[in-house]
């Protein structure tokens, strides 16, 4: 049985066998990407290293606006490649 906080979620569907056995959820790709980006931050605050890493970043200032380093790249946006 999902936990009592995700049961009742209206945008969440499980999936069961003919047992009733829960099976699998079907998850909006919003609630997915969420789920995702809060398991990468785990994964990262998990290492030491990457923590002040992380740390030393949000301290960071005076860095370039994204525009201004396309520019400097000459990177076309318009493209995939």
């Amino acid at each position: 049985m999902p936990p009592a906080e995700l049961r009742d979620d209206p945008e969440l569907q499980y999936i069961s066998n003919e047992h009733g056995d829960l099976t699998g959820v079907l998850v909006p790709i919003a609630v997915w990407r969420e789920i995702s980006a809060e398991l990468e931050t785990r994964h990262l605050l998990g290492s030491d290293a990457m923590r002040q890493r992380l740390l030393d970043a949000m301290a960071r200032s005076g860095g370039l606006p994204f525009e201004e380093v396309i520019a400097q790249l000459k990177i076309d946006e318009t493209t995939d490649s």
